[in-house]
């Protein structure tokens, strides 16, 4: 029998003799056929980086820290946690892995449900409905999340969507605090020609970013377009030789066909010669023959030796044209045979030509099924970089109508001034009227004076020709003068006049 003390932090767990389940107490006496063990309440801190993904297939990581331990004012999870996980160190790797996979499980699920707006936008919310999911995961066990924190998220190398967001939203608020300073310095004493100057700078800034990133694209299409046409002629270069090995293999089998066939007919023709050789050979023993008979004859009776050499030239005749004609058909089965070789490899060689013609074209339509994927990609950067070149464009008139205060006709002005299209309007109206060779006729409104108001005169027909001019621009585009100038109205008379605002 033992007497036994926990400490502050910690609970003793009695099972054995007496104990239906298991005991929980601060102190108590260990009786015989009873077991005890002791277990730590502290929180123990864990540090996780959780590699996650948005509903749009976006990956990110979510770096976060959890203080979790048992659930100490309450005995239930008490009794779960003595059960279950009393028995492993709460800084175990086994308690860790177990806490790591509840909370990657459940943050995976909710992030695959939330696009990387939502969660880079609510990150406050984010975290509350992860700790929400991940508690009542972990009342299972009888622990409880005593504190989180959730570090800034992280973007996985190769998707820097956070960082581009980021920038994104700095750039917003530097124009918007670019667009609101140029509104205080507007209503000052620099007034319009301070708010034209900073709408003329933030112009000229985004027009430059645009040619920067428009380059960029290009070059990176150029790059890609290189790689491509580098890897076709790397690609053509090793068909071509292959192809070339080919044909080498072709040649050389050729020159074994060739030579086989002209030993062929050589070998035939040696036998032909030494078959006659022989047949030869046969004559002249025939001859020998003869003469020996015919020296008996001289001494046989004239008819014996008649009769004797008469049945020899016949025998010899007959003889000579047997083996005439087994030379002449043993010849003809020689260069059957020579004829029958020399198709057969004419047929192989034919074969081989065929399948080689059938893999040439094989390999090119391969290359020219390559060459067509490499256009298609080429025109696929093409249409990404007309696209973000109008992305672009857009981007740049919404600025520049944030920068003017929404006022279209500001902005059409603003537009039709850079891009002189005022210029190319007086141009083709000159052009139209050299044309017509007309008279010019200058208006003034009378009055011969000389010296310092003569020297006037002409800048006040200058002044006097802007009606009739603004009226025509405004009869063909449909634009009036701008406020400072003046607006047009119709006087009964003829002309247009410009009243001053």
């Amino acid at each position: 029998m033992w007497y036994r003390v926990a400490k502050a932090s910690e609970y003793l767990v009695i099972t054995g003799a007496g104990i239906d389940d298991i005991k929980l107490a601060k102190k108590a006496w260990i009786l015989p056929g009873q077991s005890h063990t002791v277990f730590d309440l502290s929180p123990v801190n864990y540090t996780f980086e959780v590699q996650a993904m948005s509903s749009e297939k976006l990956p990110f990581v979510l770096p976060a820290v959890f203080t979790i331990g048992p659930r100490e004012d309450d005995m239930p999870s008490l009794h779960k946690y003595a059960k279950l996980l009393c028995s492993h160190d709460m800084a175990s790797n086994h308690v860790q892995e177990l806490v790591q996979g509840i909370i990657e499980g459940e943050t995976r699920v909710l992030a695959a449900s939330m696009t990387m707006e939502d969660v880079f936008k609510g990150t406050k919310e984010f975290k509350q409905e992860v700790f929400d999911k991940v508690q009542l995961e972990l009342n299972q066990f009888g622990l409880l999340i005593y504190n989180a924190n959730v570090k800034q998220l992280v973007d996985v190398p190769g998707h820097e969507y956070f960082s581009y967001l980021g920038q994104k939203i700095q750039m917003e608020a530097a124009n918007k605090a670019r667009v609101d300073v140029a509104e205080a310095k507007k209503k000052g004493e620099i007034g319009s020609k301070e708010r034209e100057g900073m709408t003329l700078q933030n112009a000229a800034k985004i027009n430059a970013e645009t040619k920067i990133y428009a380059t960029q694209r290009e070059g990176e299409g150029k790059k890609e377009e290189i790689k491509v046409k580098s890897e076709v002629k790397v690609y053509e270069n090793m068909r071509e030789a292959e192809v070339a090995e080919a044909n080498a293999e072709l040649a050389k089998k050729k020159a074994v066909w060739t030579k086989e066939a002209k030993v062929a007919e050589v070998e035939a023709a040696k036998a032909v010669a030494l078959r006659d050789a022989e047949l030869q050979q046969e004559v002249e023993k025939m001859h020998a023959l003869s003469k020996t008979e015919k020296l008996k004859a001289d001494l046989l009776s004239e008819a014996t030796v008649e009769y004797e050499t008469k049945k020899l030239e016949a025998d010899g005749a007959l003889f000579q044209k047997q083996k005439a004609a087994e030379a002449e058909l043993f010849t003809k089965k020689l260069e059957a045979e020579a004829r029958l070789y020399a198709k057969k490899l004419e047929a192989e060689a034919q074969k081989a030509i065929a399948e080689t013609q059938l893999y040439a074209k094989k390999q090119e339509a391969e290359a020219q099924k390559a060459i067509a994927e490499a256009q298609l990609y080429a025109k696929k950067l093409e249409a990404e970089g007309l696209m973000a070149l109008g992305q672009a464009e857009g981007a740049y008139l919404r600025s520049l109508l944030e920068a003017v205060g929404g006022n279209y006709n500001a902005t059409r002005d603003f537009m039709m001034l850079k891009n002189g299209t005022f210029q190319e309007i007086a141009k083709i109206n000159a052009e139209a009227v050299r044309e017509l060779k007309p008279n010019i006729s200058i208006w003034n409104n009378g009055g011969g004076d000389s010296g310092a108001n003569g020297a006037f005169k002409e800048v006040a027909g200058v002044y006097k020709m802007l009606p009739p001019l603004l009226k025509t621009v405004h009869e063909q585009t449909g634009m009036l003068p701008p406020s400072w100038m003046g607006t047009l109205s119709n006087s009964p008379s003829t002309n247009s006049t410009l009243d001053s605002t």
